[in-house]
């Protein structure tokens, strides 16, 4: 009886023990089961979000997946519809999602190679306060993208005019000799646009930013506008993407998440950044490219940046991407810089937001580490450390909520400086900068830099190619004047990369193919380093540059600069134009290092 009752109880443990194991199991949940098919145009907006609840309640946070089919699907605006504030973007509400996640745990979406296309100015995706969830295997992109291609069929340099074809996604009227383009819920007249090169794809040499020609024009026959447009430099044959500066929404949208994967997804394109991540901690990003749609004969993919990290802490992982046609960088981490305005006692100060495009989102809590800049001259002046964040102007009635915010009430462990509030102050989070691995990419092909990076955290830069990236490739930044993009770089590692002809148009920040080039107003009354540091520094080695100029590399207020052991590799793909004919150029340098490189002087 005993032994029959050991017997009984081992194979209850083993049940149980199976049962313990079985509830750690995914489930699997597909999009048919909830009536949403591919390459039907319906909008799926809400039948997806009913399938997310259904998910989130059957599962109660165990690991689950919602599974599409492969084909395409359409969202369009209304049916989804929240306020988001969204870092470097225009802050207007509300925002008409495609797919929202939100306040999930342990939940994989899966696309197995569906395409998500939205119809009209959309958030395709948001991934909001969840933990443990990855997005994996599909595409992002518009019907009707908010940029407009031509090709340039004629060009008068003499007169003055050029002809234009549009592309055949573009719907358009001629308004009072006036190009306008429309979408869904969205009409404009471009006014700005990027010139690519139509056998190579590369941006036009020394074109940078050009005006287009969309406001004296004629329709000659269908789709083809003839326009009051001097520019000799677009031949016949020449494309050009033309656009406004309008950044509504990034295509991908994680905030407040923890633990996020994305694996194998494409954005084609998007009226902002491609991915934008706000206050999220440890992101991986696996395959996740910015690139071209085959067959669609497209020279652009987003309004802005490939990808970038606001205000995020822990490690980003970046590897084995794709980012090209972008309009401007393929990565570009940073904080945000508030400015001090108001000293209320000797421990509580109002600060602000101060960018137009970076406002109304959680910046701190109880328990930051933060310090103070000196904006002139970007010197730290004192730490401390926040004991209540409260947000003077929330657009919601809830105290604990930021949403809208611009001011902040800081409450400080530490009494602060008396003349903190003169307006020369601005202020740094610590607690909320990651480490940054960027590994395995190409960026090629966009508009003006590569990858930027501003935080104080270790990072390593390796095995990328750098193709024609049209202005500098690696960009250390920081800025509490203009951007308020924190901050400064210690310990940064550029190993073992290929740059191939960088700096074919000059745009901000483009001093050299590696540009460290904080915004400083007044150099001459800085005592201190903004980037580097005793023990710390920027080592650039073991790289490959292809150029046809001289600048390597652009340093400013820099404690420790290491170049070694590279290949320079002299071309003649292009003419040099540089204003800077320098290949090291240091203003308030010291500790460098400059040893065993190879020059070949074709």
């Amino acid at each position: 009886m005993v032994k029959n009752k050991i017997k009984y109880l081992g194979l209850w443990a083993l049940l149980c023990g199976l049962l313990v194991g079985c509830s750690g199991r995914e489930r699997v949940f597909y999009a048919r089961d909830f009536g949403v098919l591919p390459d039907t145009g319906m909008d799926y907006a809400a039948e997806i979000a009913v399938a997310v609840e259904h998910i989130r309640q059957e599962c109660a946070g165990a690991p689950s997946r919602l599974v599409f089919e492969a084909g395409s699907y359409d969202f369009y605006p209304e049916r989804v519809v929240r306020e988001l504030y969204i870092s470097n973007h225009d802050q207007h509400n509300p925002k008409h999602i495609g797919i929202l996640l939100e306040g999930l745990q342990n939940f994989t979406l899966d696309g197995a190679g569906a395409d998500f296309y939205v119809n009209g100015r959309m958030l395709p995706i948001v991934m909001q306060d969840c933990e443990n969830c990855r997005l994996e295997n599909f595409s992002v992109d518009s019907r009707i993208p908010q940029i407009t291609q031509v090709k340039i069929l004629e060009n008068d340099p003499e007169q003055g005019t050029m002809v234009y074809e549009l592309a055949p996604y573009v719907q358009y009227e001629v308004v009072n000799n006036q190009l306008v383009v429309r979408g869904e819920n969205w009409q404009l007249t471009p006014t700005w646009g990027i010139a690519f090169d139509p056998q190579t794809y590369h941006l036009v040499y020394r074109t940078s930013d050009i005006w287009v020609g969309a406001t004296q024009v004629e329709e000659i026959r269908p789709r083809v506008l003839k326009a009051q447009w001097r520019d000799a430099r677009l031949q016949p044959g020449t494309i050009v993407a033309m656009r406004s500066y309008a950044r509504p929404t990034p295509g991908i949208f994680l905030y407040g998440n923890r633990n996020t994967r994305l694996q194998n997804v494409t954005v084609h394109y998007a009226e902002g950044m491609g991915l934008l991540a706000q206050v999220c901690e440890n992101i991986v990003l696996e395959q996740f490219n910015v690139s071209l749609r085959e067959g669609t004969d497209r020279y652009f993919t987003t309004q802005a940046d490939a990808t970038h990290f606001s205000g995020c802490r822990g490690h980003i992982r970046s590897v084995g991407g794709l980012y090209e046609g972008m309009m401007d960088d393929a990565i570009n981490v940073h904080g945000t810089y508030l400015r001090i305005t108001e000293r209320l006692n000797n421990r509580e100060v109002l600060a602000q937001y101060k960018h137009p495009q970076a406002w109304g989102f959680y910046w701190g809590g109880a328990g930051d580490s933060v310090q103070f800049v000196q904006s002139q001259t970007m010197e730290v002046a004192g730490s401390n450390r926040l004991v209540d964040v409260v947000a003077v102007d929330a657009r919601e009635a809830d105290p604990a909520s930021v949403a809208g915010a611009k001011t902040f009430r800081l409450c400080f462990e530490h009494p602060v400086a008396e003349d903190i509030a003169n307006g020369n102050y601005g202020i740094e989070n610590l607690a909320w900068t990651p480490s940054v691995y960027f590994a395995d990419n190409v960026i090629r092909n966009n508009r003006a830099r590569g990858a930027l990076f501003s935080t104080p955290a270790e990072v390593l830069i390796e095995n990328n190619f750098f193709d024609h990236t049209s202005g500098t490739a690696i960009l250390l930044c920081g800025d509490c004047n203009g951007w308020f993009e924190t901050g400064a770089c210690r310990n940064v590692v550029i190993r073992k990369n290929h740059f191939r002809n960088a700096l074919t148009n000059l745009f901000q920040f483009t001093n050299a193919i590696i540009s460290i080039y904080p915004e400083i107003p007044a150099l001459d009354q800085q005592t201190l380093y903004f980037h580097g540091g005793p023990q710390a520094g920027i080592v650039i080695e073991d790289n490959l540059f292809e150029t046809f100029d001289k600048p390597l590399v652009y340093a400013k207020s820099l404690d420790g600069l290491t170049f070694r052991n590279n290949r320079i590799v002299q071309n003649e793909d292009f003419p040099a134009f540089h204003w800077n004919q320098e290949p090291f150029l240091l203003e308030r340098v010291q500790r460098v290092v400059i040893e065993n490189n190879e020059f070949d002087q074709r």
